[in-house]
């Protein structure tokens, strides 16, 4: 009887972090809202790991592979994971969409398909009583509780049938930890070359480990949270969405241009969420040069004339 519930209690949550296909939702468990400890313990192992920077010191070089990291990451979350994944603002062949799938899930917020159920479920509830990240429900819960919770653990299926026919997203949803994993060991090797062949650069392995992959990481996570939590409580307000969604500066240079937040809840089909020119929104224009190589195509706009007629409104 102990060794079943050594099983149960340790063994399966342990499984459940390499294979999400053993996260099951038991809903007669009337403690789905909570924590799920056990599952989270790789989250909080995360941000424990950035505290090795006093150990491996810093470098201009480990700077710069950090806001590299950080940046390549960014683009995958906002350009492929929000307006790709979860809105279909664009079109692209499979090769690109896996690639910048596996980098998106190597920023470690989950599988693509994980990722787009929940943003599409926020769009259709958004800070209504079944949104799961809206502010009015405390921020902090807004921010990073929610998906620490056991309800939010698996994967809805059924808001993402246009993704499920990919085979090789599934297998990005269903294994997401093992592209963060690649990902940290490249970033290791990226430090063993510099070491070997820029000793110059006064850099090590490590270093580069830790503020390549853990640190880069949790600074694009919690940035990335900020869209669920501050982008809902603080900004200006342009258009009537029916929601608190808002435009924030600060977020949108942060983010590459998701702090537009309000003018993507008005118009959530657009690529391009800024709507003046001084609206810096990088990931469109990452996207619109990708568009001249022919990598992206049939890249969706807001309509300046129903822009002009809400603000009329």
């Amino acid at each position: 009887m102990l060794a079943s519930l050594s099983k149960n209690l340790v063994l399966i949550p342990m499984k459940s972090w390499f294979d999400n296909k053993l996260t099951a939702l038991d809903k007669e468990n009337n403690n789905l809202d909570q924590v799920d400890w056990a599952r989270v313990i790789p989250y909080i192992l995360l941000h424990l790991s950035c505290l090795f920077v006093i150990s491996v010191g810093f470098s201009w070089t480990a700077f710069i592979v950090c806001v590299a990291s950080y940046l390549i990451r960014m683009f995958a979350i906002t350009a492929f994971y929000h307006r790709y994944f979860s809105h279909k603002s664009f079109k692209t062949n499979r090769f690109v969409q896996f690639f910048f799938g596996f980098i998106g899930t190597a920023a470690t917020q989950r599988g693509p398909l994980w990722w787009a159920a929940h943003h599409r479920h926020h769009h259709k509830h958004s800070d209504q009583d079944d949104d799961r990240h809206s502010p009015n429900k405390g921020f902090w819960k807004s921010h990073m509780l929610w998906f620490l919770n056991k309800k939010n653990f698996p994967t809805n299926y059924e808001r993402v049938k246009d993704l499920t026919k990919f085979k090789e997203l599934l297998w990005l949803d269903r294994f997401d930890i093992l592209p963060p994993i690649i990902y940290a060991f490249l970033m290791l090797m990226l430090g063993y070359l510099l070491q070997a062949y820029s000793p110059e650069e006064g850099v090590t392995a490590w270093q580069i480990l830790i503020w390549g992959y853990f640190i880069s990481t949790i600074l694009l996570g919690h940035v990335t949270y900020s869209i669920n939590s501050i982008a809902h409580c603080w900004g200006s307000k342009r258009f009537n969405t029916g929601d608190d969604s808002r435009n924030n500066f600060l977020l949108a240079l942060l983010t590459l241009g998701e702090g537009w937040h309000n003018n993507h809840h008005k118009f959530p089909a657009s690529a391009k969420q800024g709507i003046y020119w001084w609206e810096l929104d990088f990931s469109y224009y990452a996207l619109w040069s990708m568009k001249q190589l022919g990598l992206v195509w049939d890249i969706k706009k807001h309509d300046p004339a129903q822009v002009k007629k809400e603000l009329s409104s």
